[in-house]
């Protein structure tokens, strides 16, 4: 490995100069580690997922060592490392944060109720391993809690997100006579940003972008920009793995390759696991976030479509406030 090029990267990925010599020599372990396994052939995303499971073993699980191998991947070009490291950071905090959420709500007493003899995945688990802990606390909140306070703690949001990820778009609201502007304008710079990844060979998160997908896309507003209907706004995520979404005709497979929850997806590829479509509701809170910081306020949200439910797609409904409407002053 070119450990100055490697070294070079990190820098620019903010890394601490005090911690780059030991980032550099866990890259060269797996590397090494790789060669050993394969003789030579390029690293998989399953030798990411065992060496991950090294890393738990030894109490080495750590958010950074493996963004590591997700920089590594990156750096040698190899997207399928690239991509099986994002997926095991993916969403990774969602039980821990529903863990701490259902204390605040409704108690630590029954909070453990819930969670009695579960335990949580560590850092660096497999999504093939996933589903079924995430159907065992869904069925037993669903049972002990209330419907009303599951969809308030679900759709409040499962991941870290932080307002100043969504600054820009504030600004960008802000720049745009009313809100029907800005979707346009939304729309036409997701295309645009698809497009610019068509023409480098990149990737869109963890898939590669073509034509069909740009079309797809282009075809459903919903997914460029959103669709308002009077005062609520109406977003569909853009599927997964959508090339291969667009070419598969079983309707359970369609789904999987949908589907972007790593405590979800696995079980809509194997079927014998069943995870709640409640659980769902947290890609709300995920959805709303940015709306929540161009108005700064708090709004609601709902998943009005799922794949867990056997639909083609997730919807969400965002109620957006009333200074959202044409003819009221843009948020400054």
């Amino acid at each position: 490995m070119d450990r100055e090029g490697f070294r070079k990267m990190l820098e620019e990925r903010q890394v601490p100069e005090n911690q780059i010599e030991y980032h550099i020599s866990l890259a060269e372990r797996f590397e090494e580690w790789v060669l050993e396994r394969r003789t030579g052939a390029p690293a998989t995303a399953d030798d990411v997922r065992v060496f991950a499971a090294i890393l738990v073993g030894e109490q080495l699980n750590t958010w950074d060592n493996l963004a590591t191998l997700v920089r590594y991947g990156r750096f040698v070009q190899n997207n399928e490392v690239y991509i099986a490291g994002i997926e095991l950071l993916d969403g990774s905090e969602a039980l821990d944060r529903l863990y701490e959420k259902l204390g605040q709500a409704v108690g630590e007493q029954k909070r453990d109720e819930v969670f009695a003899g579960i335990e949580l995945p560590p850092l660096g688990t497999p999504s093939s391993e996933k589903p079924g802990i995430t159907q065992a606390i869904m069925e037993r909140m669903e049972r002990l809690v209330d419907a009303d306070t599951c969809q308030e703690i679900l759709s409040g949001g499962l991941r870290h997100l932080e307002d100043a990820w969504y600054l820009d778009e504030r600004a960008k609201y802000a720049e745009c006579r009313d809100i029907d502007e800005y979707l346009d304008r939304k729309g036409r710079q997701f295309i645009a940003q698809l497009e610019q990844i068509r023409d480098d060979g990149g990737l869109f998160f963890t898939q590669p972008i073509n034509d069909e997908v740009i079309d797809f896309v282009r075809g459903h507003p919903e997914i460029a920009q959103g669709v308002r209907d009077g005062a609520v706004l109406y977003e569909v995520k853009i599927p997964y793995m959508a090339r291969e979404y667009l070419a598969e005709t079983d309707e359970r497979m369609k789904r999987y390759y949908y589907c972007h929850c790593p405590w979800v997806r696995e079980s809509l590829k194997e079927g014998d696991v069943h995870v709640s479509p409640t659980f769902c509701q947290c890609s709300a809170g995920f959805h709303k976030k940015s709306w929540e910081v161009v108005f700064d306020r708090r709004l609601e949200a709902e998943i009005v479509e799922t794949v867990l439910k056997g639909d083609p797609w997730c919807k969400i409904a965002i109620h957006l406030p009333e200074q959202a409407l044409p003819g009221a002053a843009v948020a400054k």
